[in-house]
């Protein structure tokens, strides 16, 4: 467990968030099916649980997000390349914890968690390039955009977006 905030916390994924995270899908749909495709193709609780029983048979660091025991939203690292030394943090939280810092954050423990436990060099943020509010973590936390990825991610109604793509470096980590 992590804590971010004297209420906030981040909690290793477990088969007993499954729950918990199609809920907050199926309550916020509308909401996160704008930038996350995922959410259209999770139509009931086992495509949840089959994601979340693949994410703990493969190992990844990932993390459900909880304010006072309310699932939030999950934050993780994704893509690991254990040869480069490096990997992708992704993220998304429900409408109403927005703006209050809890991802931003939230990624300052992974960057910490990342550089330090993890041994990476380099950890990348790809965000889509109308999603401001994505795109504006890492770019508060000091990472470089180091270029956009054309058509880098399809959303819903089977549009194509570009990704802005961040990387930092350890070096360039500041705690």
């Amino acid at each position: 467990m992590i804590e971010i905030t004297g209420t906030v916390v981040l909690h290793p994924t477990t088969l007993e968030s499954t729950s918990d995270i199609y809920q907050a899908i199926i309550r916020e749909r509308n909401y996160l099916r704008t930038w996350l495709p995922f959410v259209d193709w999770t139509k009931d609780e086992s495509d949840t649980l089959a994601y979340v029983q693949g994410v703990i048979d493969n190992k990844e660091v990932q993390y459900s997000i909880y304010d006072s025991d309310k699932f939030i939203g999950r934050i993780g690292f994704n893509h690991m390349d254990p040869l480069n030394h490096k990997a992708e943090i992704g993220y998304w939280i429900i409408e109403e914890a927005q703006g209050k810092g809890i991802i931003t954050r939230s990624v300052k423990e992974l960057l910490m968690l990342g550089f330090t436990e993890l041994n990476l060099n380099k950890i990348v943020i790809r965000a889509a390039i109308g999603n401001t509010k994505s795109r504006n973590i890492p770019e508060k936390l000091g990472f470089t955009q180091e270029g956009i990825e054309r058509d880098g991610e399809l959303l819903v109604d089977n549009k194509y977006t570009d990704l802005a793509v961040y990387g930092l470096l350890k070096k360039e980590f500041k705690v």
